[in-house]
């Protein structure tokens, strides 16, 4: 069998994918253009994917094709309705960042609770130099004990956030659906949990439901003191709202890992809310550890296996 790895350096080259025993022949590109697509998946058995876009025209052309595996949770790069009727089965990987993301959505409260990025500025600018003060206190400080978190996505990674909340001593909620008419056990309305949050934290996929989940409505409902957190996908909060809020101070600050253009072009709306000392952004590394990359890169290649030997 064949295998073509489409976007083989989305990874560090110290992560290691061993493919398995019937796998004869391997060719790994650094990257892949949309044009470059229909050649090189020509004749491949295998096509591994990570952000590189599989259309129903390159996926209709691809003869040899068997399995389109994923190398990332999200298969909204690859049209998975060609697939099916093409008779292409169509994998992705879960499960691998339940430790990344939740410590990478600590790391962005904690900056933006305690104002860390600001103070540590001030530092570099030789402030603290020139302070009267054995210390500073020019920005506020908050503590996370005794706050209200509400979290968007009862999946792995929305239960590690809550219970790592839990040891900081938050009061944790789930919020509902968006308009449910019925509130599950161990939930909180979702309008309920958005006035009442003094953190909000969103863990779901990017659906047609939950696209503009957060808007002018939630963030109008929103305490003007409350921090929003987004690890999910870009639309899932909508950006002029964001960017209006914020500005306005509707809210006190924002960390993003996300965004809706990935990545994030130079005339993208966020740039202008990345000058501000309550926005922060990161470049969609959440999930990026060196432990969850390779735990990944395991999984992808047990499931490569699994496909090719489904009796073992």
């Amino acid at each position: 069998m064949k295998a073509v790895f489409l976007d083989r350096d989305s990874f560090p080259s110290n992560m290691k994918f061993h493919y398995p025993e019937g796998i004869s022949e391997v060719i790994e590109y650094p990257n892949t253009t949309l044009d470059e697509v229909a050649e090189r998946i020509q004749g491949a058995d295998i096509v591994l994917t990570n952000k590189v876009v599989l259309t129903k025209d390159v996926i209709e052309q691809a003869h040899d094709l068997k399995l389109v595996q994923v190398t990332a949770t999200g298969i909204n790069n690859v049209d998975a309705q060609a697939c099916k009727e093409q008779g292409i089965a169509l994998q992705n990987v879960d499960g691998y960042s339940s430790i990344s993301v939740p410590e990478h959505t600590f790391a962005l409260l904690l900056a933006l609770r305690r104002n860390l990025v600001a103070y540590i500025d001030d530092v570099r600018a030789g402030k603290w130099g020139e302070s009267s003060f054995f210390c500073f206190l020019d920005y506020p400080i908050k503590d996370l004990a005794n706050t209200k978190l509400a979290i968007v996505g009862k999946g792995i990674i929305g239960n590690k956030v809550a219970e790592i909340a839990k040891a900081f001593g938050m009061q944790v909620m789930f919020a509902e659906h968006k308009n449910a008419k019925v509130v599950r056990e161990g939930y909180v309305p979702f309008n309920e949990a958005i006035q009442q949050a003094d953190v909000l934290s969103l863990h779901c996929p990017l659906t047609e439901t939950t696209k503009d989940l957060i808007s002018t409505t939630e963030f109008e409902q929103m305490k003007p003191d409350a921090i929003l957190l987004n690890m999910g996908r870009g639309g899932i909060v909508n950006e002029p709202a964001l960017i209006k809020a914020l500005t306005e101070k509707r809210i006190m600050g924002a960390g993003f890992d996300v965004a809706t253009q990935e990545p994030m072009p130079h005339h993208h709306p966020l740039q202008a809310l990345t000058k501000l000392p309550n926005f922060l952004l990161t470049p969609h590394i959440a999930w990026g550890s060196n432990e969850a990359m390779q735990k990944l890169a395991n999984i992808a290649m047990e499931k490569i296996a699994q496909f090719m030997n489904p009796s073992s």
